[in-house]
C-alpha cells in the first residue's frame, strides 16, 4: 500500500504548518488546527505525530522518546509509523536528532538552535484547571485574566503547605500568555525558559498547536513567599550510571520488593555510563517565577 510522504496528504500538512508560523509569532498562544486522521487513536500523540509529518524532511534525523525512554512501546511504534511512511532515519542518540518527538519529557541534553522539539499534549488548556467553559477560557486569555489561576495555585498552598502540582504547572510566556506544558513533569518546566531550539506542542484531540520560539522567556507562576521549585530526589541516584542531578523515576528491582532508581532519560544515562563527566547542559534546576502576591 503506498501513502503520502509522511503518511499526511500535502493540504494537510500546510494547513499545521501555517498554524504552527501562527503559533510561533504569537508564544505561548494555542492555535485551532484541523487534526486529521491516523492510525492510533487520540491520547496517543496524534497532535505531536502531525506536527513531525508536517515538518519531515527526507534528510532529517528523528528520535522518538515517551516517559523518557526510546525503547518504551509507544516511541518504538512511532518510529517504526515514521520509517515506513517516511523513510527517515531514526536515532535514540539526542545530539543526532534534528526533529525529537516526546510525551512526557525534555531530554536532559540541552537542545541546539538547529533541533526541534515536539511534545504531545494531552491538555493544552491550563485555565482549564479553574475553568470549564471554553468562551470563558477564551476571554481570560484575551485579558490576561489569570487571577483565578494564582487563586488555586494559594489555595494549594493552604490545603499542602505548598504548590503540590508534579505536571501541568502553568508558566507565562514571553510575559504575556498563561501556557500549559503538560504533561512534562515541573522538573523539566526550568529548560523552557531562553532554550536555543525551538518547542512545538500539538494536542489532536483538543485540535491545538502552541509554540516556544528559542531564546524566549519562560517563567513558571509562583509568589514572593512561595518560589517555584521543581522536584529535587535528595539522597537518591540512578542505579545504573550514578546520577543525583537527573530526573529518576523509581523502579521495583527485584522480587523481593526492593526499590531503586533510574533516570529517566535512557539516552543520557548510557551516555553517563560510558562518560560519568558529561554534564545536563540546562544549568541549575530552577526557573524565573512570575511572582504575585495581593493582587492573587
Amino acid at each position: 500500500m503506498s501513502y503520502s510522504f509522511a503518511f499526511l496528504d500535502e493540504q494537510s500538512k500546510r494547513a499545521v504548518r501555517r498554524a504552527l508560523l501562527k503559533a510561533v509569532a504569537l508564544p505561548g498562544y494555542q492555535v485551532p488546527f484541523v487534526s486529521r486522521e491516523l492510525p492510533i487513536s487520540y491520547g496517543w500523540g496524534t497532535g505531536g505525530i502531525q506536527i513531525t509529518c508536517a515538518l519531515l524532511g527526507r534528510e532529517d534525523v528523528v528520535k522518538v522518546i515517551d516517559q523518557g525512554a526510546d525503547d518504551s512501546v509507544n516511541a518504538v511504534n512511532i518510529k517504526r509509523f515514521l520509517q515506513r511512511t517516511a523513510g527517515v532515519a531514526t536515532t535514540s542518540v539526542t545530539a543526532e536528532a534534528t526533529i525529537i518527538q516526546t510525551r512526557h519529557r525534555i531530554p536532559e541534553e540541552r537542545l541546539r538552535a538547529d533541533q526541534i522539539l515536539v511534545l504531545q499534549v494531552p491538555y493544552p488548556e491550563p485555565l482549564r484547571l479553574v475553568e470549564a467553559r471554553e468562551t470563558e477560557t477564551r476571554r481570560m486569555h484575551a485579558e490576561a485574566d489569570y487571577g483565578r489561576m494564582y487563586v488555586a495555585l494559594y489555595e494549594d498552598i493552604v490545603h499542602h503547605g505548598e504548590i503540590t502540582l508534579p505536571w501541568q504547572y502553568p508558566a507565562v510566556v514571553n510575559s504575556r500568555y498563561l501556557m500549559s506544558p503538560s504533561p512534562i513533569p515541573r522538573f523539566d518546566n526550568p529548560k523552557l525558559h531562553l532554550a536555543d531550539c525551538l518547542f512545538l506542542f500539538g494536542a489532536g484531540r483538543e485540535k491545538r498547536v502552541y509554540a516556544i520560539p528559542p531564546h524566549t522567556p519562560v517563567a513558571s507562576l509562583a509568589f514572593e513567599d512561595y518560589p517555584f521549585r521543581a522536584e529535587a530526589f535528595p539522597g537518591r541516584r540512578c542505579e545504573r550510571c550514578g546520577s543525583g542531578d537527573t530526573y529518576l523515576d523509581e523502579l521495583i528491582l527485584d522480587e523481593s520488593g526492593r526499590r531503586g532508581y533510574q533516570c529517566s532519560d535512557t539516552a543520557f544515562c548510557l551516555r553517563r555510563r560510558q562518560d560519568p563527566s558529561v554534564a545536563r547542559g540546562w544549568g541549575e534546576a530552577s526557573a524565573p517565577g512570575t511572582p504575585r502576591g495581593a493582587e492573587a
